[in-house]
């Protein structure tokens, strides 16, 4: 199995979230500063901006998506409602997807081509127009139809749409519910609005091997709805009222086809979410453990009420670790001291010239390194947190060997931050255990559990400790 697949790093997608929210905000802000401005002393009007700014920044900081509550109840127009409402999850609300380029490079499409077996319903305006079975409809982002509204999509049958002009993982994609076109000056964006159950069953397989045991399965799918109903609650993009994109900046959406066991995974847990203290959390998932989680603090956020259920766990039964078996279990990266050293230098943006020492000087809950200080003939550099540390040591140049024997090439960050490092003469030996950033549920750590007869209940109150599945 090729674990990039499987492990996602949920920490570039929050900040990358974030920057999108702050935008946003300030967009707001800039509005509102205008209107109080409007026949007063522009010298005041500044200032005020300035603080608005600064308070926004210093909220931002403070504030963590995880531990934000659900705000807005999505109605199944896939809009908001009142602040204060969490969703009702018995409802099947409507998630509206951003879908993004052929290997998800970018959110416009230059041109767009539909098709249906069961011919297509187009809806512009006041207008719909029906397209035979099996014929393409294409799209410029000039089509006149764009005068009259955006293009909304659906096939006669209430199946699904195929667009034929973009590729995924298995091929041409097809999705059901509708496609929703807008005309953009850079070309034409896609939003696909359905249910979210509907939605959930083109995720799971798409995050999880639908070969996993139905209770690791079942465990990924609420992981899977819980992430997706706080996604609901605000949009990811709100120029295009779309909440996620399909993509791993958020969850990978339809990259697989939907398969019998992750749908069933999907029907028999059907509105179940994870809460703690009464809220819906984001139950972060990656890979394969080393035999403990970790928490937070591996990406520089301090343990808090709100995040207790994101701690450092064992990973094992009476009988041991219960990934002891595994090939990412454990590995070993053997790397020559001109190579690291090119790598430190490029991944850091630091000259430290020829290293002589690479340190790990601070661990964090399950022996994760928080801080590395590398020492060269020309200076040093320390690097923070689990994400900055594994990309700092990571890149082309080297192998590395699992614990079976086989060797895979590295990438552009070290497989986990749980690992020590010494030196062998001209070579830098980094010893470590695990795959991915540790937080949260460890996927194949959920699959061995099922194997050996636990629940989705069983798994996902070991993996976060203090949750109720409701």
């Amino acid at each position: 199995m090729n674990q990039n697949k499987w492990s996602r790093n949920r920490r570039n997608r929050y900040n990358w979230n974030k920057s999108r929210r702050n935008k946003y905000r300030w967009n707001r802000l800039l509005c509102s500063v205008n209107k109080w401005t409007k026949g007063r002393n522009l010298y005041y009007g500044l200032a005020i901006a300035a603080s608005l700014l600064i308070i926004s920044g210093l909220l931002s900081s403070l504030t963590l998506r995880e531990e934000e509550k659900v705000k807005k109840q999505p109605d199944t127009s896939g809009r908001h409602a009142e602040e204060g409402q969490e969703p009702q999850l018995t409802d099947n609300p409507n998630i509206r997807v951003l879908i993004m380029t052929t290997g998800h490079a970018g959110i416009v499409h230059p041109g767009v081509e539909v098709s249906s077996a069961a011919g297509l319903v187009l809806s512009f305006g006041e207008e719909q127009q029906e397209i035979e079975p099996g014929q393409k409809a294409a799209f410029a982002p000039d089509d006149e139809r764009f005068a009259k509204g955006n293009i909304r999509i659906q096939a006669k049958d209430g199946g699904e749409v195929t667009l034929d002009s973009i590729q995924r993982g298995y091929g041409v994609p097809s999705y059901a519910g509708t496609l929703e076109l807008r005309t953009t000056a850079e070309g034409i964006v896609i939003i696909n609005e359905l249910p979210v159950e509907t939605y959930l069953c083109k995720v799971v397989p798409s995050e999880m091997p639908a070969s996993y045991e139905l209770e690791a399965l079942k465990a990924q799918a609420v992981c899977a709805r819980s992430y997706a109903y706080q996604q609901m609650a605000e949009y990811g993009y709100p120029e295009y009222e779309a909440h996620v994109n399909d993509s791993t900046d958020y969850q990978v959406y339809g990259n697989s086809q939907a398969q019998e066991a992750s749908s069933q995974a999907v029907n028999e847990t059907q509105g179940q979410v994870a809460r703690f203290n009464g809220q819906i959390v984001t139950t972060y998932y990656y890979s394969t453990s080393c035999g403990k989680t970790t928490s937070l603090e591996a990406w520089g956020t301090e343990p808090n009420e709100q995040n207790q259920y994101l701690q450092t766990v064992e990973v094992k039964d009476e009988e041991g670790d219960y990934e002891r078996e595994l090939p990412w279990y454990r590995w070993e990266a053997r790397i020559q001291v001109q190579t690291l050293s090119n790598l430190v230098g490029l991944n850091t943006a630091t000259d430290v010239g020829m290293l002589q020492n690479v340190e790990v000087t601070r661990t964090g809950p399950g022996g994760v390194a928080l801080q590395i200080c590398a020492t060269g003939d020309k200076g040093s550099v320390t690097v923070d947190t689990e994400n900055k540390i594994r990309r700092a040591l990571g890149g082309s140049g080297y192998e590395i060997q699992k614990q079976d024997g086989n060797t895979v090439a590295s990438s552009a960050l070290l497989p986990s931050a749980f690992f020590t490092i010494g030196k062998e003469g001209d070579t830098f030996v980094i010893k470590g255990g695990g795959y991915g950033h540790g937080i949260g549920m460890s996927q194949n750590g959920a699959n061995e559990m099922a194997r050996k007869g636990k629940t989705y209940i069983d798994i996902l109150t070991l993996f976060f400790p203090g949750i109720t599945v409701e």
